[in-house]
């Protein structure tokens, strides 16, 4: 039996998932040990990132290959802006600036802008995993701070999906048909950069351990 190409991205990957995953920051914040100026400080990275993510999608939209993969229900940016003003008030633009971790990231997702695989390596290593992991992230974060929707945690909402399972099974089924279409060599340079991808994560989430250790 033949494995499909998202289960193969998705085994080649999993160590990577896994380190990120475990970062000391999550595993913090999970465990209500970090202030809300702290959980901030996560959602002002998610902003930058998003906010470039979101923005090659719309550059891509019209695109034969990354237009596949491209949702207007996934963009995030208005439900960070109220998740950061719920966390820091009506200013929390001045507030905000992106770590060296998060400039590296933004400037990957820019660079992949016109390599249609390696877009959809970035978009899958967040989205799928949002709308994964994410979701337990969301209920253990409105028990700790005591969000509801409307701010705080509106990241990770997805009503306009619907059907979470639904969408996920659709997104993959996308990528067994990108899978298809590249030959083994452009298969394996797109699983290369989902591992890029899953490391510029993390090192995002260790700037933020680092913050939050300064802080206390």
């Amino acid at each position: 039996m033949t494995t499909s190409f998202s289960e193969t991205l998705r085994t080649a990957t999993w160590a990577d998932h896994e380190s990120a995953e475990s970062e000391g920051y999550l595993s913090a914040l999970m465990a209500g040990r970090l202030s809300e100026h702290d959980y901030g400080e996560m959602v002002a990275q998610h902003y930058f990132a998003y906010t470039a993510l979101d923005g090659v999608s719309r550059a891509l939209a019209d695109h034969p290959v990354a237009g596949r993969f491209v949702f207007p229900e996934l963009y995030r940016e208005p439900a960070l802006e109220r998740d950061l003003a719920t966390v820091y008030g009506s200013g929390w633009r001045e507030r905000i600036t992106p770590s060296k971790s998060t400039r590296t990231l933004v400037a990957r997702i820019q660079q992949v802008a016109d390599w249609p695989a390696g877009y959809v390596a970035h978009h899958y290593t967040r989205y799928l995993g949002d709308l994964s992991g994410g979701q337990f992230i969301r209920m253990e974060l409105q028990k700790i701070y005591g969000y509801a929707k409307g701010g705080g945690v509106d990241f990770y909402l997805f009503d306009e999906l619907g059907s979470l399972p639904r969408f996920k099974t659709e997104y993959r089924s996308r990528l067994d048909e990108l899978g298809t279409g590249l030959g083994e060599r452009e298969r394996q340079r797109m699983i290369g950069e989902v591992k890029l991808a899953y490391q510029l994560n993390t090192e995002v989430l260790g700037d933020l351990a680092h913050l939050a250790r300064a802080a206390a």
